[in-house]
């Protein structure tokens, strides 16, 4: 039942002043409508653990007309702002500014609970922006957007460009308290100057009055400016956990009222002047901290990715083109397998897509002219034409390409490790504080406050937290530079520890060949069929015959298939035409002696195709430099090359042919049980479950329209012999990220000794906190160019 109150009293869900009419629920009072409807739709999911977190997790609640969000439901802008679209899914990410702690991030994540019809939703904390995978025969796209602004969370939308609605803006609020701090600190500094400079005492009632002012001004320094840490340090506690950003809250709270009390007890001019500088120092710090992630952010754009090719029309002839130089209109060609990379509307009359990439169901979408096909998709059958009609960067591919679905439970290792590392060490530093203050309350009391400041500010383990990301970082950098495109920075680590590698052959240790031949009989228009038949695969033996037949001509492909290690099929003119193996074309041919391709029409064998394939020239000097760590060759081709491949790699190396993918990926896992950790090496086509199973799966390729997500990283096929190369760095950047911890380690430890005798004030532990961070950086930045440097100049 509810009831009106008289009594001025706050809102239970907001935490802000009942301005007008005050809602009474139970013993909770709520401000407005929308606070109270929202504490019902938490209370009625079992939720109000989120009240745990912080009395205001967002902003001031009001109630949400329907009408506010209702534009959002015009076909056309619903178009323009959905990442993905179809009929029973749709993806949107909205920029929130007001996103701002955990307890932000936990309601927002936790929609689906709240809302019937929101399936899944992912915060982006440094973007301050929300992803949200909804059904839209549930809910609607305005509903959704109303839902969020009635939690506190409104959305800023953008219409004119969806890319800069989710841009993170300039941090004003962090400018405003860094110059309230400088401000205070400059000011306090003056007015402390009758006491720096010991005048006499005729002139104590302006020091009395001066230390009054200070008061005043070191009020804003320590609870605005400084606001966060206290903020950050409660919620730690609420949370039962503790962070870095505690012993500073410590160390402001102590400073600031044992100043007040010898001001205002007149037993002592205070530590208001070391205050303000604390707090300053620290800002310049913070802000130092957020431009280091802003550059780690900014080094996931897409150009330091693997740079994802099309074939675009140009002058009515097909070519080759990186995706960031797509423009809208363009038409562009996909096949078989090839990953969408842009949102266009198809020009083929229909064709079917996998989406699986971007929403995470198998099932194909079947698509007819005219209709959207979004980024990520992946073609499944013949060739289609489709037109861009809106930019996708390429960091949203590998967005993608990072989902939960293709990533392994080692990832992120590094990460939990460092987290763990960082508690302990908060710990450790409030119990030396602690010990140090008992010290010196005996040694030198009148000493004490100022020497546990110093203890609690000058021990950070924040170049801890730097030392790996940047590291890492920097050498995806420098990978992509050559040619190798990870798909985060974690592969390194794990790359590090590889001790066993297993290669692919059709693809990855051939490539191209030194003889196409067709032995058989084919009349001229049926050569044509089935270059077009072969055109429309990726795979390396279809591109090796179809681009060994000279004749053009232009037929449309019907109900095309291509079967994952057997063959390719399809109609032309009327003409049904199968090329694969014997078995799959239904070859009575028993000969082996080379590779071959057979072709069928109308369910007859007309022939095959006979292919001597080239090895890479980089192959085997690569080889012969991993030495023991090559432990097998898998092939799905009979062992008509295993001479070729016996000369190639060592004695010990297995070689395993006809092996089926189901085979491929049984053999890595039989050495993962053993204890090894493997490195599958193959072209990502029909090895990608044992991409998936391995601990680094790598995709070689020399046609970068075509990747498996599957894999962990994209070798560009002319970078082979740089294998040994990358796996050395891999060593290299595991040995600099140990350094680096150490370095931080190392001046916790001298910082803390200086801190602990007495021999630092707060503000030189102020100035000193960044520096650890910056020598890190700076350490692990020129280390990774001086490895790099030298590893490559050697290859030179």
């Amino acid at each position: 039942m509810e009831v009106l109150v008289l009594e001025e009293v706050t809102c239970y869900h907001c935490g802000l002043p009942c301005e007008a009419e005050k809602i009474q629920r139970e013993d909770k009072h709520f401000c407005c409508q929308g606070c109270k409807t929202v504490f019902e739709i938490l209370n009625e999911n079992d939720l109000c653990e989120y009240y745990s977190f912080d009395k205001n997790p967002g902003v001031t609640i009001r109630y949400v007309s329907d009408e506010s969000y209702a534009y959002l439901d015009e076909l056309s802008i619903r178009k323009k702002l959905a990442e993905f679209d179809s009929a029973a899914f749709l993806r949107v990410r909205f920029y929130i500014p007001t996103i701002h702690c955990i307890s932000c991030i936990w309601l927002l994540e936790n929609l689906q609970r709240l809302q019937p019809g929101i399936l899944k939703s992912e915060v982006n904390f440094a973007g301050k922006s929300v992803r949200i995978d909804f059904n839209p025969n549930e809910i609607s796209f305005s509903k959704v957007a109303r839902v969020l602004a009635s939690l506190g969370y409104a959305p800023k939308i953008n219409l004119q460009s969806n890319e800069e609605s989710n841009s993170i803006g300039f941090d004003k609020s962090l400018v405003i308290k860094l110059a309230i701090a400088g401000f205070g600190f400059g000011n306090i500094m003056l007015l402390s100057f009758p006491e720096y400079l010991g005048l006499d005492h005729t002139d104590a009632y302006l020091q009395k009055i001066f230390s009054y002012v200070n008061i005043a001004l070191a009020i804003p320094v320590t609870f605005y400016s400084g606001r966060e840490y206290f903020e950050n340090a409660w919620k730690s506690f609420t949370q039962k956990q503790i962070n870095i950003d505690v012993p500073i809250a410590v160390g402001l709270f102590v400073l600031f009222f044992r100043s007040v009390s010898d001001i205002l007890w007149q037993t002592g001019p205070g530590y208001l002047d070391s205050l303000a500088g604390l707090v300053f120092f620290l800002l310049i710090g913070r802000w130092f901290q957020s431009k280091t992630y802003e550059n780690l952010a900014f080094d996931r754009d897409y150009k330091s990715y693997f740079p994802l090719a099309v074939q675009k029309k140009v002058e009515e002839e097909w070519k080759a083109i990186l995706v960031y130089e797509l423009l809208p209109e363009d038409l562009i060609r996909i096949r078989n397998k090839e990953i969408v990379p842009a949102d266009c509307l198809l020009e083929t009359d229909e064709a079917y897509f996998d989406y699986s990439f971007v929403t995470g169901e198998s099932k194909p979408v079947h698509t007819f002219k005219g209709d959207w096909v979004y980024a990520g998709g992946r073609l499944i059958g013949q060739p289609i034409e489709l037109v861009v009609k809106r930019r996708t960067s390429q960091s949203y591919l590998t967005s993608l390409w990072n989902e939960a679905a293709f990533q392994k439970p080692e990832e992120g290792k590094y990460k939990r490790i460092i987290d763990k590392a960082a508690r302990a060490f908060t710990w450790v530093v409030l119990v030396i504080a602690l010990a140090t203050g008992v010290t010196w309350y005996f040694y030198d009391a009148s000493r004490m406050w100022l020497v546990l400041t110093s203890v609690l500010m000058v021990a950070c383990p924040c170049a801890l937290a730097l030392a790996a990301p940047f590291t890492y970082g920097n050498m995806v950098r420098i990978f992509g530079r050559q040619g190798f495109y990870l798909k985060n920075a974690e592969v390194i680590e794990r790359m590090a520890t590889i001790d066993s590698i297993v290669f692919d052959k059709t693809g990855t240790i051939t490539h191209g060949a030194s003889t196409v031949k067709f032995v058989g009989l084919l009349e001229d228009d049926e050569r044509v069929w089935v270059k077009m038949l072969t055109a429309a695969s990726t795979h390396p033996l279809s591109n090796l015959i179809s681009e060994s037949i000279a004749t053009h001509s232009v037929a449309e492909i019907e109900n095309f298939k291509e079967r994952t290690g057997s063959g390719i099929e399809g109609s032309v003119h009327g003409a049904y035409i199968k090329i694969g193996s014997a078995e799959y074309t239904a070859s009575q041919d028993l000969d082996v002696d080379s590779s071959k391709v057979f072709v069928s029409i109308n369910g007859v064998t007309r022939g095959y195709f006979q292919i001597e394939t080239s090895v890479r020239p980089q192959v085997g000097a690569v080889v012969s430099k991993l030495g023991k760590q090559v432990v097998a060759l898998l092939s799905g081709d009979s062992n008509s090359e295993s001479g070729k491949m016996k000369n190639l790699f060592p004695g010990h190396t297995k070689l395993l042919f006809s092996q089926s993918p189901h085979d491929k990926l049984g053999f890595v896992s039989s050495l993962q049980q053993t204890g090894s950790k493997v490195m599958m090496i193959g072209d990502g086509l029909n090895d990608s479950g044992a991409l998936q199973q391995s601990d680094v799966g790598i995709a070689v390729t020399d046609n970068t329209g075509v990747f498996n997500p599957a894999c962990d990283g994209i070798l560009a096929g002319k970078q082979l012999g740089l294998l040994d190369k990358f796996l050395s760095l891999s060593k290299n950047s595991l040995t600099i990220v140990k350094i680096g911890f150490g370095i931080s380690f190392f001046y916790n430890l001298i910082a803390l000794s200086f801190a602990t005798g007495g021999f630092l004030t707060p503000l030189t532990a102020a100035i000193l906190m960044p520096i650890s961070s910056i020598s890190v950086v700076g350490f692990t930045s020129v280390a990774v160019w001086w490895v790099a440097n030298r590893t490559f100049k050697e290859t030179e």
